[in-house]
């Protein structure tokens, strides 16, 4: 007998839709030969693994890794400008 090990599933959303974008979905879960739940549980956790790649993660080519690496090795500017600002008390603190 198999065992699912998969974690139960307790949390719903709610989404509205016009007539058109659900008889899209409803093709599309028919293609795939899936249930409406499975295809969108895995079609929005894609989706929010893509939004939130560049968020959690850099991949760069070969040569672009290489140019980053010469940026980060530069010495740090001097910004008169921006020690004038830093130096100022915030205006955001209560004092």
């Amino acid at each position: 007998m198999a065992t699912d090990i998969r974690p139960r599933r307790s949390e719903r959303i709610e989404v509205r839709l016009t007539p058109a974008d659900r008889a899209l979905i409803d093709r599309a879960v028919n293609a795939n030969r899936t249930q409406l739940t499975e295809f969108v549980v895995t079609h929005l956790t894609i989706a929010a693994r893509r939004v939130l790649a560049d968020r959690n993660e850099f991949t760069l080519s070969a040569e672009a890794a290489k140019v980053w690496e010469e940026i980060n090795a530069r010495p740090a500017e001097d910004l008169p400008g921006l020690r004038t600002l830093m130096a100022r008390p915030s205006p955001f603190v209560d004092e």
